[in-house]
């Protein structure tokens, strides 16, 4: 089965048929698709001016479309080394429970769904990389009343998700799902529509 770097190359190459090139940038996504599969791709069309089932395309928007997942990639490559060294030093200083984040992180492993968009058609705007920024900053800081991508304050309680966690916050404005780690209490309870006094007199 071909990696990511194997298929990048074929995307490149312009000795192969454009509809070849297109599949196989296609299948890129199976390797790293931070919307989810169907929304990275929608996002790509949309920000490179090509149809989703255009066959006959020009290379150089194809290219671009590839060279901002690449950038992406590497972003969350980058982060993902980092977060694997944190953890070894945390088992060897003996914290071996794992934390909210940790759970999180363990579904996105290789960067599929890391800010995954339950509609495919609704996701944000900006270049992939940006936005993989700006989640890894909210991960690595305090928690947050606002969506950590587009500071947007409509955090929504969806319970019929239709992939992994299932159920969770989703920010109305950017549609990407919120890791619940990267919200306060407070933001989670106005997205479920209770109040922090009756969760307090709940406890």
């Amino acid at each position: 089965m071909a990696g990511f770097r194997s298929l990048a190359r074929q995307v490149r190459d312009p000795g192969s048929d454009m509809a070849l090139r297109r599949y196989s940038l296609r299948k890129c996504l199976e390797r790293f698709a931070p919307y989810g599969h169907r929304a990275t791709w929608d996002h790509l069309c949309r920000r490179h001016g090509f149809g989703p089932e255009d066959r006959e395309l020009d290379p150089g928007r194809l290219v671009a479309a590839l060279e901002e997942l690449e950038e992406a990639r590497a972003v969350w490559l980058a982060y993902e080394k980092e977060f694997a060294a944190r953890r070894r030093r945390e088992k060897h200083e003996g914290l071996r429970r794992p934390g909210a984040l940790d759970d999180w992180h363990r579904r996105t492993w290789g960067g599929n769904g890391v800010a995954r968009c339950d509609d495919p058609a609704v996701h944000p705007t900006e270049p992939l990389a940006e936005v993989l920024r700006r989640l890894i900053a909210a991960l690595e800081s305090a928690p947050g009343d606002h969506c950590p991508v587009c500071a947007g304050g409509r955090i929504e309680w969806r319970p019929d998700l239709a992939d992994e966690p299932w159920f969770g916050p989703v920010c109305a404005d950017c549609g990407v799902v919120v890791p619940r780690a990267v919200l306060t209490a407070g933001a989670l309870a106005r997205a479920r529509g209770e109040s922090l006094l009756t969760l307090a007199s709940v406890a």
